[in-house]
């Protein structure tokens, strides 16, 4: 493979990375829409949280430090969120301000969901009641 190939697996790599992590972030309000979106996102929730408590590897950042080695420059030696994100979206001290912000983030995506099931079930129990 030339270096422009590793060089875009990379680049297709990092552009998933910022993908997968607004996902993360913001997806859980998709349900709020399509319902059946939450065990996706859950899911998808739950491996990243993984990945950054218990330290699972990520496939993406993977297949990023493979580009990186084979473009002769530097891996990242403790992932894609302290490579590309801390330090640039918030400080590097407000790790984990950051990280309970992202949690507040999507436990609310999660409770409007809840609240929008809890009040169409109760306009349903109403009306088969009139």
């Amino acid at each position: 493979m030339s270096y422009l190939t590793y060089l875009l697996i990379g680049h297709v790599a990092m552009l998933l990375h910022y993908l997968f992590f607004a996902y993360v972030v913001f997806g859980g309000f998709l349900s709020w829409r399509w319902p059946r979106m939450f065990w996706p996102h859950l899911l998808v929730a739950a491996y990243a949280l993984g990945i950054v408590i218990i330290g699972w590897p990520c496939f993406l950042t993977d297949i990023e430090n493979w580009s990186r080695l084979n473009t002769g420059r530097e891996i990242m030696e403790n992932g894609f969120i302290d490579h590309h994100i801390t330090g640039v979206f918030y400080p590097p001290e407000h790790l984990m301000t950051s990280r309970y912000v992202i949690a507040g983030i999507v436990a609310s995506a999660y409770a409007g969901l809840a609240w929008k099931l809890y009040r169409r079930r109760s306009a349903a129990v109403g009306a088969v009641s009139e």
